[in-house]
Order: structure tokens, then sequence, then C-alpha cells
């Protein structure tokens, strides 16, 4: 199992453990996180599970495709030029047993 911290800005934490190869947004999504809609099903067409993702993780993350940074451009909350993700673009397990994520307070 791998395992995703959800932060949020008050302070509360949904960690959640799920099976390697669950997008953060289809994890959130799943287990009613609140702030990560996933209108678009994970196709990085809205926005909406924008995340970011805490520092000690970026690393391990793959590069920013052409339609996740032409998504993150639309963001309702601001976007961290390091920072920013969107959760269905980012799978965990094969090397990302575990990631934290701070849930921004807008999305539409």
């Amino acid at each position: 199992m791998a395992k995703i911290s959800f932060h949020h800005s008050d302070g509360n934490v949904d960690v959640l453990d799920v099976d390697p190869g669950t997008s953060l947004m289809r994890a959130a999504v799943t287990n009613g996180v609140d702030g990560i809609v996933g209108e678009c099903g994970g196709q990085a067409m809205c926005a909406t599970c924008h995340v970011y993702v805490r520092p000690e993780y970026l690393d391990a993350l793959p590069e920013i495709g052409e339609d996740e940074e032409e998504m993150l451009e639309c963001t309702a909350g601001p976007r961290d030029e390091t920072r920013s993700r969107l959760g269905c673009q980012i799978t965990v397990g094969d090397g990302l047993e575990q990631i934290e994520v701070d849930v921004p307070d807008d999305q539409i």
C-alpha cells in the first residue's frame, strides 16, 4: 500500500492508504477528501484536483506534461510555480510510496 496525506488549511489531515497505481485525485474522490473535486474524472481538463506538493516529494514526480501545464494556468487557487500539480497526473507506487500535499482552499 502507498500512503497519501492531504493537508487542509484548517489543520486537518486526511491520510489514505491506497493501492499502487492510484492517482491522488482518484484516491481523494473515492474517499471523500474535502477540496478535491475531480470534475473531469482524471483527464487533465478541469484543474479541480489542484494540489500543492510538499517540497520533499517534488523530485520523485514525473515532469509536468503539456496538458497539465495548460490546466495549471486555470486553477481557482493561486498557482505555485514550484509546488502546484494536478492530482490526476500523480500516481503513487513505483518509487513514490508516500506523498504529502496541501489542498487549496478553492477549486472552483
